[in-house]
C-alpha cells in the first residue's frame, strides 16, 4: 500500500530534490567538466581573434591592433608569409606561449585554410593551443595561447561549492517550510469547511483570499456545488410538498364520496356515480405511488435492463388503444404516421413507460384541437421517435428544467388530466439507461415535440 504524506512534507521533499539537482549540476560543470569547458572557451576566443585580424589585415595600424588583442586576451600573435618568414607579431609575449616553427611550416605546406594544434611548450612544459589560418595567398596568421592547468582552480571551486551546497540546502529547507505552509493552509481551510458541508451545514462559504489562482477556482467550484446542493434540497422539499398535494386531493375526494354514500339514501344510480369517482381517484393515487416507486427503482439501478427484440410500431399502436376512452368521451385525436414493421432491441417494458409518459404529457398540454401526433422517421441505422402536441409551448429558459421531478412553470401546481407529474423524469432516466439520444423542441404557441433515437434491428430473412 502506498505510503501517504501530508502536503507540507511532499512540498519540502520535492523542493529539496530540486535544490540537490541544481547542486549536482553545478558540481559536474564547475569541477568535473571545468578543464574541457575552459579549453572550449579558449578555442572560441582565438578563433574570434583570427576573424578580427582577417578583417583588419589591410589596416595601416595592424601592428597596434595585434598588440591590443594580445594584451587583452593574453595570447601571442604572429603573421608570416608563405615561406614562414616573420612579417609582424605582437610585441607583448604572454606567459606560456609557444611560437615554434615546425607546426607553422606543416600548416603552410598542407595548403589548408585553417587548423587547430595542441602543442607542448618545451620551455615551460605546459600545454598550449595554437590556431593557424590562411588570410590570403601570401599571408598566414598563427595565434597561440597557454592552457594553464586548472587543478588549483578546481580545488578552490570544490571548497567554494561545499559551502554553497550547505547554504543552498539550508535555504531550500527554510523556503520549503514557508512555501508548504503558504500552500497547505488554504487547502486545510477548504477541507475543514467541506467537512461542515458534509455534516449538513450549508450556512458556510468556501471563498478564500489566496493569491494562488487554482485555490480560488477550487473554492469557487465548491461554492457552486454548495449552491447546487441547496437547490437539490429545495427540489426535494418541493417534491414532497407536491406529492403530498397530489396524495391529499384523491384521499379527500375518496373520503368525501364515501361519507356521501354513507349519508345519502341508497339510490342505486347516485351510488354508482359516487363509487366511480372513488375508483377513479384511487386509480390516480395508485398511479402516483407506482410512478414514485418506478422512479426510485430506476434511479437506484436495482432493475437492470432486459433487452429483447420487438416491433416498435406494434407497441405504439397497443399503447394508443389505451386512450380510446379519451378519444370517445373527450374528443382527443391520436395520429401515427407509421404502420411499417420496425424491429428494435431494448427493454420493452421500460420503453413502453417512455412512450406512455410522453403521450400522457402531450395529452395534458396539447391545444384546443386535442391532437397528439406520434411520428416514426427512419434515418440510416436509427429510428427517430417524435411525440408532438399543439399546445402553448415551453419557454426557452424553462427547457433545461422540464426533465426535473415535478417541475412546473407557474406558482400553482397543475393537476394533470392523466399522469402524475413524474413522467418526464422517468423518461429521462430510462433513455439514459439505454444510452439513447433524446431532447425537446418547442415553438411558443405552436406546440412541443419530444423525441428520442433508437438503433434499428434489421429484418433477417
Amino acid at each position: 500500500m502506498m505510503k501517504k504524506h501530508n502536503l507540507k512534507i511532499e512540498i519540502w521533499k520535492y523542493l529539496a530534490l530540486f535544490s540537490l539537482s541544481i547542486l549536482i549540476i553545478l558540481w559536474l560543470f564547475q569541477v568535473l567538466f571545468l578543464n574541457s569547458y575552459y579549453e572550449w572557451v579558449k578555442t572560441k576566443e582565438i578563433k574570434q581573434v583570427a576573424q578580427i585580424i582577417n578583417q583588419k589585415k589591410n589596416n595601416p595600424n595592424l601592428d597596434q591592433i595585434i598588440d591590443n588583442l594580445s594584451y587583452n586576451k593574453s595570447i601571442c600573435i604572429e603573421l608570416t608569409d608563405r615561406f614562414g618568414e616573420h612579417i609582424i607579431g605582437s610585441s607583448i609575449v604572454s606567459h606560456g606561449c609557444y611560437m615554434g616553427s615546425t607546426y607553422k611550416k606543416e600548416f603552410i605546406l598542407s595548403n589548408k585554410k585553417k587548423q587547430t594544434f595542441e602543442l607542448i611548450n618545451p620551455q615551460f612544459n605546459n600545454k598550449t593551443l595554437s590556431y593557424a589560418v590562411r588570410l590570403d595567398s601570401d599571408l598566414y596568421a598563427f595565434i597561440n595561447t597557454s592552457l594553464d592547468p586548472m587543478d588549483s582552480t578546481t580545488e578552490i571551486l570544490k571548497d567554494q561549492l561545499f559551502y554553497v551546497t550547505l547554504i543552498v540546502l539550508f535555504l531550500s529547507f527554510v523556503s520549503a517550510y514557508f512555501i508548504s505552509k503558504h500552500i497547505a493552509n488554504p487547502i486545510v481551510k477548504i477541507n475543514k469547511i467541506a467537512k461542515e458541508l458534509a455534516s449538513g451545514n450549508d450556512d458556510i462559504q468556501f471563498l478564500t483570499e489566496s493569491k494562488i489562482e487554482e485555490f480560488n477556482e477550487l473554492a469557487n467550484t465548491l461554492e457552486y456545488t454548495k449552491e447546487e446542493l441547496k437547490k437539490t434540497e429545495k427540489l426535494r422539499r418541493d417534491l414532497m410538498a407536491n406529492v403530498s398535494h397530489d396524495l391529499k386531493t384523491p384521499l379527500t375526494m375518496v373520503k368525501a364520496y364515501a361519507e356521501m354514500n354513507k349519508d345519502l339514501n341508497p339510490k342505486k344510480k347516485q351510488m354508482e356515480e359516487n363509487m366511480d369517482i372513488i375508483i377513479e381517484e384511487v386509480d390516480r393515487l395508485t398511479l402516483l405511488v407506482n410512478d414514485i416507486l418506478s422512479l426510485s427503482k430506476i434511479q437506484a439501478k436495482v432493475e437492470p435492463l432486459k433487452i429483447e427484440e420487438f416491433n416498435l410500431t406494434e407497441l405504439i399502436q397497443s399503447i394508443i388503444k389505451r386512450y380510446d376512452i379519451l378519444r370517445k368521451k373527450e374528443g382527443y385525436q391520436f395520429l401515427i404516421n407509421q404502420e411499417e414493421k420496425i424491429m428494435i432491441q431494448a427493454d420493452k417494458k421500460k420503453l413502453e413507460q417512455v412512450i406512455y409518459n410522453l403521450i400522457n404529457n402531450a395529452i395534458n398540454y396539447t391545444g384546443d384541437d386535442k391532437k397528439v401526433m406520434i411520428e416514426l422517421e427512419k434515418k440510416d441505422e436509427n429510428v427517430l421517435v417524435k411525440i408532438i402536441d399543439t399546445g402553448k409551448g415551453i419557454n426557452e429558459k424553462d427547457i433545461p428544467y422540464i426533465w426535473d421531478k415535478y417541475y412546473k412553470d407557474s406558482k400553482k401546481h397543475k393537476r394533470n388530466v392523466v399522469g402524475t407529474g413524474l413522467g418526464l423524469s422517468i423518461v429521462k432516466n430510462i433513455l439514459k439507461m439505454h444510452h439513447f439520444d433524446y431532447g425537446v423542441q418547442s415553438i411558443k404557441n405552436k406546440g412541443t415535440t419530444f423525441y428520442f433515437v433508437i438503433p434499428i434491428k434489421k429484418d433477417s430473412d
